[in-house]
This record gives structure tokens, C-alpha cells and sequence, in this order.
């Protein structure tokens, strides 16, 4: 397969995991990623290295029940090598106990090995998220 034919499966497979995560739909993102994915939170309080789909499941599920948002994809920057590429992205949804918006931008870092996602860097800001659940 050439790197553009890879390039495009791996896109194919970010845009299908950002659409997991925006409809919480843990079935459709552990198929799309690798036994071994690793996923790295850097920003999150404390920063987190979460090894393996059911360790990532464990501490994003919580969040998606409390905050419901939709992901949409900004751009891509694809890297010189055809398994790595860089999303800009945002959120819009809404934090169910309090009603407010919830709106975030991300920057991440999608790994890949046969066409599936291994490794996930993603870097936000957790502050909107504390404030679409702070009670005035």
C-alpha cells in the first residue's frame, strides 16, 4: 500500500473514532483500535497514561456521561510518516448537570498500525470542561 492509500485509511479511522466518541459508542471504538492502544492525556488533572482500550474506556466513560459533545474535526496535518497524523478539532455539546455549554479545542496526535488507531496524544484545555460544571 502506498502512503497516500495509508494515509487516507488512517484519517478514515480517526474520523470513524471521533464519531465513537462523540456518540459514546465503546463497541465501535475498541474495533477501531489496536489490543495494545495507548492513549496519553497530558493536560488531564493528573496526566494520564492509560494502557489498553479497557484502562481508556474506564476513565472516558465517566466524562461522556457527564459531558455529551460532538467532536468536529478543523484539519489534519499529515506527518512524514503515513502512520502518524496531527487533528485540530473542538467540541460543542453540553454538561447534563448544570445545562451549561461545553465547548474545547484539541489538538491530537493519532498513531496507527494497520489501519488501526495504537496510540492517541491529545491535548486540551480542561478548564472549559470545570466551568460547564460549576454551579453559579
Amino acid at each position: 500500500m502506498h502512503d497516500d492509500e495509508r494515509r487516507a485509511m488512517n484519517r478514515r479511522a480517526m474520523e470513524a473514532f471521533m464519531a465513537g466518541i462523540s456518540e459514546a459508542d465503546f463497541a465501535a471504538l475498541e474495533s477501531i483500535c489496536t489490543p495494545d492502544f495507548v492513549a496519553e492525556l497530558p493536560y488531564s488533572d493528573p496526566p494520564k497514561r492509560l494502557e489498553g482500550f479497557a484502562a481508556y474506556r474506564a476513565a472516558v466513560e465517566p466524562m461522556l456521561e457527564i459531558l455529551r459533545f460532538r467532536l468536529v474535526l478543523e484539519t489534519t496535518h499529515p506527518g512524514l510518516d503515513p502512520d502518524l497524523l496531527v487533528a485540530e478539532y473542538t467540541s460543542e455539546g453540553v454538561a447534563r448537570p448544570t445545562g451549561k455549554p461545553y465547548r474545547n479545542v484539541y489538538i491530537g496526535l493519532f498513531r496507527f498500525r494497520d489501519g488501526r488507531l495504537c496510540g492517541l496524544r491529545e491535548f486540551f484545555n480542561p478548564l472549559p470542561a470545570l466551568e460547564s460544571l460549576s454551579v453559579d
